[in-house]
């Protein structure tokens, strides 16, 4: 890979609401990077020039001699890429409401859906044919280029795109997020913390925060359990005074106002895990086994279905970009640090999701992990973490049985392996018996059929 400053940067999927244009604003906040090639590819012309206009507009408002180039085809994006972003769900807004509305239906209440249990199963598989084409093209096209996944399902997605033989890494925003919110929660400068956090995207675990030679573990436990007991989230909510003037993207989940759901799986489990509450409660069987119940875990709903069908996308474009005028700042996100570390040889540190390959001792080798990860010229280098928690790594393998069977259906083709995987998502089984499963898995690979790949297609 070059190691000249004018680089080619990819963004496949760079049609999407808001998301890959902030992107954009970190890749130009670094001066290393502005003298690139950023190409814009998306199937979508019209979403996809929204985001290359507002892309040249930063770029002419800094006098930088960046090149936008926009393009809805596939290969031409990928032709000779040093760097390759995947930012996209296939099936827009239309298919995400089958992820949502038909397990609904069977009494199973996603709050996201789009990572975990059927939704999340579901995303990835109509995803599995597009990751396909990309990896084929990329292998003839841009064989040595590092791939930055952003999609979700992201373990599902950055394991399909690694066996597929691309060099990736899976990216989130929810390690950044939740350690600046545990920060701000024990008023302790973020600049001042250090942590370590090991485990599986949107289930890693705190293992341990540090101020010096400082254990802030037992003041965090302390406050945790004073402010979010059970049936205390309003207080909590009416409480909250923490730093608020962070940019929406990384604060907006990870505020600690209605914490009850991840300060009970801290009180079962030991440990503090990097989820917003309002998603977590996917994760596991305890929290959502009634309307009633899960009212009294997440008082104040929080539908991310609703909020994606309800955005105002040209509006928060315009919002964004004149706030990337006016303050031209990098973002919590990993990304285009990644890339600038790896063209300018800067070390930096990221959390990232890769293959497991020991990482994690007691995690399967099959598992996409979570892990801190050294950037440098050398690439992305994941660090060993050794063994979690034997409770830890056990909570991690409930999730790691649905990503693997999952992966394994696209992989294979083996469609009883989908009802595998939809079978063994813990909040699922706690809620539906296996003839209730296999219905509803039924209706989504209908709803999805036309998307799907050949073999898993009813």
């Amino acid at each position: 890979m070059t190691t000249s400053s004018s680089q080619k940067i990819t963004i496949i999927g760079a049609g999407g609401f808001v998301f890959p244009f902030r992107l954009i604003g970190d890749l130009v906040s670094f001066p290393a990077l502005r003298s690139s090639t950023l190409c814009l590819m998306d199937l979508d012309p019209e979403r996809l020039s929204r985001t290359a206009d507002a892309a040249r507009s930063l770029i002419a408002h800094h006098g930088f001699d960046t090149k936008i180039v926009e393009t809805i085809d596939r290969r031409e994006a990928l032709l000779d890429a040093d760097f390759v972003i995947i930012t996209f769900q296939v099936g827009g807004i239309d298919s995400y409401r089958h992820d949502v509305e038909i397990p609904r239906k069977y009494g199973v209440d996603q709050a996201v859906g789009d990572t975990v249990g059927p939704g999340g199963v579901f995303r990835f598989l109509r995803s599995v044919n597009s990751y396909d084409a990309i990896a084929a093209d990329a292998l003839e096209l841009c064989p040595n280029a590092q791939f930055i996944n952003y999609a979700n399902p992201m373990a599902m997605a950055t394991g399909f795109l690694n066996a597929k033989g691309l060099k990736a890494v899976g990216l989130c925003h929810s390690v950044q997020g939740t350690t600046r919110m545990l920060a701000r929660t024990l008023d302790v400068p973020y600049d001042d913390v250090s942590f370590v956090c090991a485990g599986i995207n949107h289930q890693a675990w705190i293992l341990s925060f540090r101020r010096g030679e400082e254990d802030l573990y037992p003041g965090l436990r302390a406050v945790m359990q004073s402010r979010h007991l059970r049936g205390r989230a309003a207080d909590s909510l009416a409480k909250d005074d923490g730093d608020h003037s962070e940019p929406a993207e990384a604060a907006s989940n990870y505020e600690g106002g209605n914490e009850q759901v991840r300060t009970s799986i801290m009180d079962a489990f030991g440990f503090f895990q990097t989820e917003s509450s309002h998603h977590a409660s996917e994760y596991l069987p305890y929290f959502r086994k009634s309307p009633d119940l899960t009212l009294e875990y997440i008082p104040q709903r929080w539908d991310y279905y609703e909020i994606c069908s309800s955005h105002d996308e040209q509006g928060e474009i315009d919002g964004q970009l004149s706030y990337l005028k006016a303050n031209l700042t990098t973002s919590v996100e990993y990304g285009a640090s990644i890339i600038n570390s790896i063209v300018t040889g800067t070390p930096s540190v990221v959390y990232g999701n890769v293959p497991n390959d020991g990482l994690i001792g007691n995690l399967p080798e099959s598992a996409c992990v979570e892990v801190p990860c050294l950037v440098d010229a050398n690439g992305v280098q994941p660090t060993a973490v050794g063994d979690l928690p034997a409770q830890l790594a056990a909570v991690n393998r409930t999730n790691i049985g649905v990503q693997d069977l999952a992966l394994r259906a696209a992989l294979t083709g083996v469609r009883e392996h989908v009802y595998h995987a939809v079978m063994l998502d813990p909040l699922t089984s706690a809620l539906l018996t296996l003839d209730q499963i296999r219905a509803m898995t039924d209706e989504l690979l209908e709803a999805h059929s036309g998307l799907l790949p050949a073999g898993l297609r009813l």
